[in-house]
């Protein structure tokens, strides 16, 4: 049995809706799940006590979206300054060239980074199975997450209808749908893991209207169900999206999400900008993962998250690729959706607490977690340590309106996840980060040298 013990913790906050905020408190974690929370607790002679005087607990960030393997091509010249369109056909003649190794060493860079910034749970949408490489590029990413010590949901997301076909990705990086559901199978049977406290679960992710058949997404849904995993998609990204799909299908992206049977508490989407007012309350529990980066960088728009926020939709923050952020930085990802909700809503914005609250707890319940996103005696021990002694906090009054709007934002005090310390000031406790980025980086200049030349 393993225990740990965090001592005299200046300021809690829950997240729990009782007793939301406690002060002085200890936190006491055995076997990866909190055992109790409370004033002097007891300590045996073999828990591990870390004095936290000083410092602010949180729960851990729940990153909803990423494209982990975006890592190895940030800051490329030929696509910036580009819409989503452009800039996808521009990355595709890159992405086509990804291997088993690149899908590892770009996971292990953005599951770095946001363990840094505190990100203790995350998902990813990996939909590029280049022609002619294994289909195990999910594996690499699930070994990464398990080396590293991230609590991770995988999505196996999939491309069928390429550019012969009216679709927008090349004939390179698409695939059969009868081996997209078969390998969707394959993961679901040696992967999911649906018990409480699970370190790993899969998805299934078709990547985007634009990019698949509407009988994947159909029969995706019904591998999906029948085998009760979780569903996700981009949706209402760009306007350019929207006029593909009444184009094609006569359809609103969202109607078509309802013909297709896409709705519902197993489905969430990423970005759903352009919903609009007779939509969001069609949501019916389906998820909405607000990407603020990348929506500025791609110039895409901004998210509704108010009025979602308002009428109890389920909503959450996240980092999107790392080629339209650039990076993976989830606690400079809150105070973005901070920043640009105020910017669309001035003063009948979100508050910090809201924020805060959708980046821990609304993003546990997008992913379909009861166990996580909050901090109780019972949950699993995902949380945050932060120090806001530094000198850029100095002078704020309130600890929740320092995490979101002062200070650099850049590494927690400590990082736990499943009651394991896995990083301590910006410095990752089970991998040899120093090393990683070298070899991650050599991998990204060998990829992108076989288009350039």
């Amino acid at each position: 049995m393993s225990s740990l013990l965090l001592k005299n913790i200046d300021h809690i906050y829950t997240f729990n809706n009782q007793e939301d905020h406690l002060e002085h408190q200890d936190l006491l974690i055995v076997n990866g799940v909190i055992t109790a929370i409370g004033v002097n607790l007891p300590s045996t002679t073999d828990t591990k006590v870390i004095d936290c005087e000083g410092l602010v607990a949180l729960p851990g960030f729940v990153n909803t979206h990423h494209h982990l393997y975006q890592t190895l091509f940030r800051g490329l010249k030929e696509v910036q300054e580009k819409p989503l369109f452009p800039w996808l056909i521009g990355l595709y003649e890159f992405w086509q060239h990804l291997t088993p190794t690149a899908v590892y060493h770009g996971a292990m860079v953005g599951f770095s980074e946001l363990l840094r910034t505190g990100c203790t749970l995350t998902a990813d949408h990996h939909y590029v199975f280049p022609n002619g490489q294994p289909s195990t590029l999910i594996d690499e990413q699930i070994q990464a997450a398990k080396d590293i010590g991230m609590r991770f949901h995988a999505t196996r997301g999939s491309m069928s209808l390429g550019r012969d076909h009216g679709g927008l990705p090349p004939m390179t990086v698409v695939q059969e749908e009868s081996l997209i559901l078969e390998d969707s199978l394959r993961l679901i049977q040696t992967y999911h893991d649906p018990s409480d406290y699970a370190m790993t679960r899969i998805a299934l992710a078709p990547c985007s209207p634009f990019s698949v058949t509407a009988d994947l997404m159909k029969n995706t849904a019904l591998l999906a169900r029948e085998h009760k995993v979780m569903m996700h998609t981009h949706l209402a990204e760009t306007l350019d999206e929207e006029a593909f799909c009444l184009e094609k299908y006569g359809r609103r992206p969202f109607e078509l999400m309802e013909d297709l049977g896409w709705v519902g508490k197993d489905v969430w989407y990423a970005h759903g900008i352009f919903l609009d007012d007779h939509e969001i309350h069609r949501l019916n529990g389906s998820g909405i993962a607000h990407c603020p980066s990348s929506n500025m960088k791609l110039n895409s728009g901004i998210c509704r998250t108010s009025e979602l926020h308002n009428i109890g939709a389920n909503i959450s923050i996240a980092v999107d690729g790392s080629a339209s952020n650039d990076g993976s930085n989830m606690w400079e990802e809150v105070r973005r959706a901070y920043l640009l909700n105020h910017l669309k809503y001035g003063t009948e914005g979100l508050d910090a607490y809201n924020i805060l609250k959708i980046s821990t707890r609304g993003g546990a319940q997008v992913l379909g977690r009861t166990d996580t996103g909050y901090l109780a005696p019972g949950m699993a021990a995902d949380l945050n340590l932060f120090d806001l002694s530094g000198i850029e906090y100095a002078g704020c009054h309130d600890p929740l309106v320092s995490l979101v709007c002062l200070g650099n934002h850049s590494y927690t005090k400590m990082t736990i996840v499943a009651g394991e310390i896995v990083s301590i000031d910006g410095e990752l406790q089970k991998i040899d980060t120093e090393q990683m980025a070298k070899d991650a980086h050599k991998t990204a200049v060998d990829l992108v040298k076989r288009v350039r030349g």
